[in-house]
Order: structure tokens, then sequence, then C-alpha cells
């Protein structure tokens, strides 16, 4: 994951020039978005029939990190820069998030399971919970992350003045015609105002407003639900939060089923060369490999839908159904290693991603929006589809 590793080496503080504060919101970008494949592990692997409140209490997660990425990329549009999601976001698992502190540990591909949920929560662990972020270290909390985002922005505000910050074209926001999510909406983040609004949603979703259990979908007119790491300790004690619970109250209310054993085990560190040793003997291979092709393209259209085409972002729904299908004839075979077989590991899903994988969505990826455009009576850019984003990231 190159920009990544180049994020680290710059070290982690409030940013005090735009150049730092876009570093921070593209860092921000990656950390939204290297969760989701986490998440989804842990869901996919789940059995049919098992664990419903656990899946669609994960499957509502996922829903919000996209959100959150979403709403990333309009704050790093905003402030003049180009979100980058191509093949140097993509991780390799275990992964390290960006900026962040030793205490946080690196995150796997796990099944569905208690060690799992534990790594859930750490992610999502609120920053009242945490310890502070020591001098020169990284952060410990992703609310202490973007703290740090928030303050280097009314700073730079102040500092240079609102028309010198705010520099980025509203034709590249994404509004709520654009996207739709049932845990919150997104919507153009066009002044300071906005900014703030953005950072307040994606944290509050996260960790819960005010140093309350509750996330802030009261904000869009929505009914208000648990944040992330609430959602998820009712899954790990196996018991829902009462109305009046506060964060450090153990959950009181009625018992949740969840059943540790409704989950296809795997072995997280498995790659696609892994598989493709046993591809003689197993399917497992070509259906890793059709995954792979699919997260690429479901990538290149959220780097698209980023970068200047916000109704792109509503082609990418079948892909996402596509993804959904492909990790289920991965996740019902049994590991391809007869080792591994033998102790009960199933096959999952990798997301790796190779230049070769990327060459061929961006074409894809043109072919289908051009077919889409000339439906609808419109012009396509394909020689902007085409381009590669991280030319125009500055």
């Amino acid at each position: 994951m190159r920009t990544a590793l180049a994020l680290e080496k710059a070290g982690f503080a409030v940013p005090d020039t735009l150049e730092k504060l876009r570093t921070c919101l593209q860092a921000a970008l990656e950390v939204e978005h290297l969760t989701i494949p986490v998440y989804l592990t842990g869901m996919y692997t789940i059995r049919a029939g098992t664990n419903t409140a656990a899946f669609y209490g994960i499957r509502a997660v996922v829903m919000e990190e996209m959100l959150h990425m979403t709403l990333v990329a309009n704050l790093l549009n905003a402030v003049g820069g180009a979100p980058v999601v191509d093949s140097r976001v993509v991780a390799e698992y275990p992964a390290r998030l960006p900026f962040s502190g030793e205490s946080v540990p690196s995150i796997g591909l796990q099944h569905f399971s208690p060690a799992a949920l534990k790594t859930f929560l750490r992610i999502e662990q609120p920053r009242s919970m945490t310890p502070p972020t020591a001098p020169g270290g990284g952060w410990t909390s992703i609310g202490q992350f973007y703290d740090a985002v928030r303050e280097g922005l009314e700073h730079l505000v102040r500092t240079l003045g609102h028309d010198r910050v705010f520099t980025g074209g509203p034709e590249r926001q994404i509004g709520p015609e654009d996207f739709y999510n049932s845990g919150g909406e997104v919507f153009p983040v066009e002044d300071l105002a906005g900014a703030l609004l953005a950072i307040e949603t994606v944290t509050e979703q996260g960790e819960g407003v005010h140093d309350t259990i509750w996330n802030s979908n009261e904000t869009f007119g929505e009914e208000r639900e648990l944040a992330h790491w609430f959602r998820f300790n009712e899954i790990y004690t196996g018991r829902s939060y009462g109305p009046h619970d506060r964060p450090r109250d153990r959950p009181s209310g009625p018992l949740i089923d969840v059943d540790w054993d409704g989950a296809h085990p795997i072995h997280g560190d498995s790659k696609v060369a892994d598989y493709r040793e046993y591809e003689r003997t197993s399917a497992v291979y070509q259906h890793a490999v059709a995954f792979n092709s699919r997260y690429a393209v479901l990538l290149r259209y959220l780097d698209s839908a980023f970068n200047g085409h916000p109704r792109h972002l509503a082609t990418a729904v079948p892909t996402m159904l596509e993804l959904r299908d492909r990790a289920a004839q991965l996740y019902r075979n049994p590991h391809p290693d007869p080792a591994l077989a033998a102790r009960g590991c199933f096959a999952s899903a990798t997301f790796e991603i190779t230049d070769p994988q990327f060459d061929a969505a961006d074409a894809e990826v043109a072919r289908n929006l051009a077919a889409a455009s000339l439906r609808a009576g419109e012009p396509v850019d394909l020689a902007g589809l085409a381009s590669d984003s991280a030319e125009a990231f500055v």
C-alpha cells in the first residue's frame, strides 16, 4: 500500500498547511476504506440462517463506512485535493491503519468470532475510552485522528482565509441524489460549516454523540441508532443496549442470539498465490481471482465518482451485488490446502488487486459508462476515465 507508507514517513500531527491537510484527508479516506474488507469478511463468513442480528448489524456499519469514504472524498475535493482510489490504497492484510500509533494493532481478515469482534471494537474505540495520543506518536482512536483534521482545518481557515482553503469546484461534490444510504446521507461540502458537519457525522457514527451510545442520524431526520462501537459490543456480549445505557455500562437490554459456531472458519492470511498451487484440483483460485477483479472494478467506479463524475457512483451498485455473489461462491468451499481443510478452514476472499487487474477494470468501467451514457443520451469523458487519477493528486 504505497500511499500509506508515504504517509507514515510524514508523521502524525495537526496539519498546518493545505498540502498536509490534503495528505491527512487522503489518509482518512484510506482508514475508512481499509476497515471495509475486515468487516465484510466477518459478515461474509456467517453461515446462512444463523446470526441474523449480527449479520445485519455488521452490514449497517459497512454501509456507513461507504458513506464515510464519500464524505471524506467530498471534503478532500472541497479543499482542492483529488481522492486516490487505486492500487496504492489496497492493503496487504494484516494492515496498519495510516498514522495510527503503536497501541492500535494491525487489522487482519478474520471469520466471525469473538476475536474478530474484539478487532472491530478496537478499530471503533471511542476517544473517551482511549488514552491520549503521545507527543510524536500516532493517533490511538479514529476520533482523535479527525480531531487533528478538524483543528488543522479551522487553523488554516483562520490564517489563510476561507476562500483560499475551499477552492474545489462544486461539480466534484457527491450529493444525496447520487448516493443512497440508510444510515445518514451524503451532502456536498462547500464551506467550513459543511466540512465540520462531515467530520462530526463520521466520528459520531463511529463512537457516539457527546459521549452517548447513539449516532447522529437524527441530524438527517432519521431514527437514531447505535454508534458502531456499541453495535459491535452488542454482538460481542450477546446482549442489546437499553435506551438509558451509557457508554461505559454493560448492555442491559434483551439477549441477542449469537452463535459463534455459525461461521465458516478461514485462514485469514491466505493469498491468491496460495490458491493457485491447487488450481487443478479446486475452483477456489478462479473464484478468488474473479472476486478480486470485481473489487478492482468497484474501486475504479468509486475513483471516477470521487473525481468529478458523481453520477458514476450509482453505476457501482450492480458491482457491489456481484461482489456479494462472488463471495458466496468462495466461502462455501473448503480451503484447497488439504492440511487447512482438515482443520476445518474454508476459502475466503483476499482483497488483493494486481496492476493488470486494475488496468482491466479501467477498460471495463470505461465501456460500461460509455454504454450507460449512450442510453441516457449523455456524452461521457472516456479520456478522463482512462487517465490515472493519481496524476491529479497534489
